[in-house]
């Protein structure tokens, strides 16, 4: 693993200790020799981030969508800005890029960015670790939720424990080193399914 993506916010949130904890993420990153991919901005706990990683003497290396520039949130203190056409185009470049996918704290685009690399997985898109960072318990109702989809026959087991959940940064790093992608199949009645070909 030598590159890994991080979702977050373009806001940093109520707390010191969302900033606080992007900030640890970023510096153990650069610590450890692996470069941050992420969407460019220099506001939030996306440029927190990147900031730490450039501070420790990382590599930090920006995507983002053009509007995005013209609205002049791009960090322009980066080793590598990619400016693409749209916000799909960021995605697909931020997955080529990256190893691994790590979600702190944000809001909808952090969400939206997040659950399409667990779809893509599901689907067998990519086989590429995903890990939340919880941060004081943010992330506990979405993991329950995810809970609740398995409960209902809407997600396999083996593909809800097939993701990180935790707060030790130390503990998600090595997990992400050593994972092995599960094999479970979206389809949780595979011979019903069959059955209809």
């Amino acid at each position: 693993m030598k590159t890994i993506c991080v979702y977050c916010g373009s806001n940093s949130g109520s707390k010191p200790l969302y900033t606080e904890r992007a900030i640890a993420l970023g510096t153990r990153m650069a610590k450890d020799g692996l470069a941050l991919v992420y969407g460019g901005g220099n506001v939030g706990l996306m440029g927190v981030l990147a900031d730490a990683v450039l501070e420790a003497g990382g590599e930090v290396i920006g995507v983002i969508p053009e509007q995005l520039v013209n609205w002049e949130v791009a960090h322009k203190g980066v080793t590598r800005l990619e400016v693409v056409g749209s916000m799909h185009e960021r995605k697909a470049r931020m997955f080529d890029l990256s190893d691994g996918f790590i979600a702190l704290p944000g809001g909808f685009g952090t969400l939206d960015e997040m659950f399409e690399m667990l779809t893509w997985r599901q689907l067998g898109i990519g086989d590429k670790p995903c890990a939340f960072l919880d941060v004081d318990g943010f992330y506990s109702p979405l993991i329950a939720m995810m809970d609740r989809m398995v409960a209902e026959r809407f997600v396999h087991p083996d593909q809800r424990d097939d993701l990180w959940h935790g707060d030790d940064i130390d503990v998600m790093l090595a997990w992400m080193q050593r994972y092995q992608p599960a094999a479970a199949s979206k389809w949780l009645d595979e011979k019903r399914r069959k059955a209809l070909r």
